[in-house]
């Protein structure tokens, strides 16, 4: 494959045991660029010997390897995956599709759990944050979660600074402000390889409602006392 149809970043921290099954996940046409961020177990020389694209970050935070990842990408469409083996790969060509179809700007996986694949606390986290993203930005959004895809270009435009856990949540509430086509579908969301270091464990969350809560305050500030952006009779 000399030119991949579309990027996939892969943030990466200590994912050894996960990456040989991601990696064989990954569609053909699709380019697996793992940015490894600091691992000690050898995640980034395992990656580089299967295939996958190698990008450096050494600036610990998802949103540093996330955004290492998108400007290291090439292709016109880039999707974003965790490489925990919770996410299958081979869900982002129907996940792209819209995007690819014009139907869509952003596409987010919404998860839908397995057995012991999602911890109580992080879910009441994200069941909590929805509605707040509801009633902030009118968006018919029920997840936020890690999978998702765009066009280069337009994430590039978007500016995006937090470096942290954030990350996500601000792509998602700049482009909601921008007026992107915002959709959501369902991805299967199995059992991690290998301990979580945001939702696996209760500071982590913390950690990550903490960094989400800057960017629901840049973004009630950014809507002053204009009212939600779409309506959809949904909010609640």
């Amino acid at each position: 494959m000399t030119e991949a149809r579309v990027d996939v970043v892969l943030p990466c921290l200590n994912e050894r045991g996960a990456l040989p099954w991601v990696l064989a996940r990954m569609p053909e046409g699709y380019r697996a660029i793992v940015v490894d961020n600091g691992s000690t177990d050898g995640s980034a020389e395992l990656a580089a010997s299967l295939g996958a694209t190698v990008v450096r970050e050494e600036r610990r935070g998802f949103g540093a390897a996330a955004h290492a990842g998108l400007l290291a990408s090439t292709a016109e469409y880039v999707a974003f995956c965790d490489c925990d083996g919770s996410l299958d790969p081979a869900q982002l060509p129907s996940l792209i599709a819209p995007v690819m179809g014009g139907s869509a700007d952003l596409v987010l996986g919404s998860r839908q759990p397995q057995r012991g694949s999602w911890p109580v606390h992080a879910r009441v986290a994200n069941v909590v944050l929805a509605w707040q993203l509801r009633r902030l930005t009118g968006e018919r959004v029920t997840d936020l979660g890690p999978m998702r895809a765009a066009r280069r270009l337009q994430l590039l435009s978007l500016g995006l600074q937090d470096r942290r856990s954030g990350y996500p949540l601000e792509m998602f509430l700049k482009a909601s402000l921008r007026g992107w086509n915002i959709i959501e579908l369902p991805v299967p969301y199995a059992p991690r390889t290998g301990k979580s270091k945001v939702t696996g464990t209760l500071r982590g969350t913390l950690t990550a409602v903490r960094d989400m809560s800057v960017q629901l305050k840049a973004a009630a500030a950014a809507q002053g006392s204009a009212p939600v952006l779409k309506r959809t009779g949904n909010e609640s």
